[in-house]
């Protein structure tokens, strides 16, 4: 483990106000096996109380903090498109009434396939959406059947199908890999569905087994068959190829895009920057402060009518905020660069704050040491096995 030098000034961490933006819509038509996020089926659920309540703390975050400019907009869940089209209009013109976007703001709604028709694909777009990212997971219809999806694979294709219709050109679909019972043969299968779609972005994850998830109990009972970790691998390896090939730059370790449509919402993270956290269960950082909201639905409501609903409010030490710049800007193919890193600490340098990290990692092949701009990035041979560079900065 490696401790930033003590004695470098502690300036105030992010004197910006941030120009990002996240919006937890918690309510979904199902809960997938392996889902941890804070999300609930939306049968049943106050989903018009709930958006009085986020309006209010729109308005109550505003106050506390008023923004210049906001560059991003995610609106994640659950499933956001779950919402019918009025709810929808009315929402989206709740975060322009509050939120000054910019001209060419990038706003990014995730959707499930199956919950976007014409008419609620032509609220998004009224309402400012400009990105979609689908859940597909894997085209496999076995596969979706055994992770608890409930969309086929042909509801994938005709979403995108309605989107591109609807005038949506920035798309994005999510596959995973390392699935129960998921052979290789299985996810190439996927890849040239995937690729068939033509999209300009694509992001590709790893099986984790999240505690509070029906996958995790059958894991603790030993009745999750997952792939082998040399299988595992060589999906991931599978992956980066084909996407590769394909003309997709792997701008960050799950993720691949044409150039000019990397999430520019999701960079934000991967520079440790400050962002705006809504919604019930989100989090927020601004000021140096990480923040998260009540996660459960009525106490969300209750809370947010009357106050900004946090449930934690953590003011980031200089130690962990380097940390977290370096674990996060890792994932990046660009890596971390020395002038970000002195931007965000007041002139600190990479080589003084984690000079022995640095060094050995470079000495073991994870790392290698980069000039324009100046800095460091992971190898080939680091990618592989990032988990164990982002540790050392732990």
């Amino acid at each position: 483990m490696n401790e930033p030098n003590e004695t470098i000034n502690r300036p105030p961490l992010h004197t910006w106000t941030p120009r990002a933006l996240y919006i937890h819509i918690p309510f979904c038509t199902n809960k997938c096996f392996y889902c941890d996020f804070n999300s609930y089926v939306a049968a049943g659920q106050p989903i018009d109380a709930y958006l009085d309540a986020l309006e209010n703390e729109m308005k109550l975050t505003v106050e506390a903090l008023p923004p210049t400019v906001i560059d991003t907009v995610f609106v994640g869940g659950g499933t956001p498109t779950v919402l019918n089209p009025i709810q929808m209009a009315r929402f989206l013109a709740s975060v322009k009434r509050h939120f000054p976007l910019a001209d060419d703001v990038e706003f990014t709604m995730e959707a499930n396939p199956g919950t976007t028709d014409m008419e609620k694909l032509a609220a998004m777009r009224e309402g400012g959406v400009n990105r979609i990212s689908f859940g597909a997971q894997t085209f496999d219809d076995g596969l979706l059947e055994r992770i608890g999806r409930i969309h086929a694979a042909q509801d994938v294709i005709q979403s995108i199908a309605n989107a591109k219709a609807a005038g949506f050109t920035n798309l994005s679909i999510d596959l995973m890999f390392g699935l129960p019972n998921q052979s290789l043969q299985q996810l190439k299968d996927s890849v040239t569905k995937a690729l068939e779609l033509d999209l300009p972005h694509y992001s590709l994850y790893g099986l984790k087994v999240e505690e509070n998830t029906l996958f995790h109990r059958l894991y603790q009972r030993d009745e999750l068959p997952l792939p082998e970790e040399e299988d595992e691998l060589a999906m991931y390896e599978h992956l980066m190829e084909r996407l590769g090939e394909a003309g997709y730059r792997h701008y960050e370790i799950s993720n691949f895009a044409r150039p000019g449509y990397e999430s520019k919402h999701n960079t934000t993270y991967w520079h440790n920057e400050p962002y705006y956290g809504l919604g019930a269960g989100a989090h927020g950082y601004a000021l140096g402060v990480r923040h998260m909201n009540i996660k459960g639905v009525q106490p969300y409501i209750d809370a947010a009518n009357k106050a900004l609903p946090r449930l934690e409010i953590n003011e980031v030490s200089l130690e962990e905020a380097m940390g977290d710049f370096m674990m996060v800007g890792l994932r990046l193919e660009e890596g971390v660069a020395e002038h970000s890193f002195a931007r965000q600490f007041a002139g600190a340098s990479l080589e003084e704050t984690f000079g022995p990290a640095l060094r050995k990692l470079v000495a073991q092949g994870l790392l290698e040491k980069v000039g324009s701009p100046e800095g460091y990035r992971l190898t080939a041979q680091g990618i592989l096995l990032g988990n164990e560079v982002f540790g050392a900065f732990i």
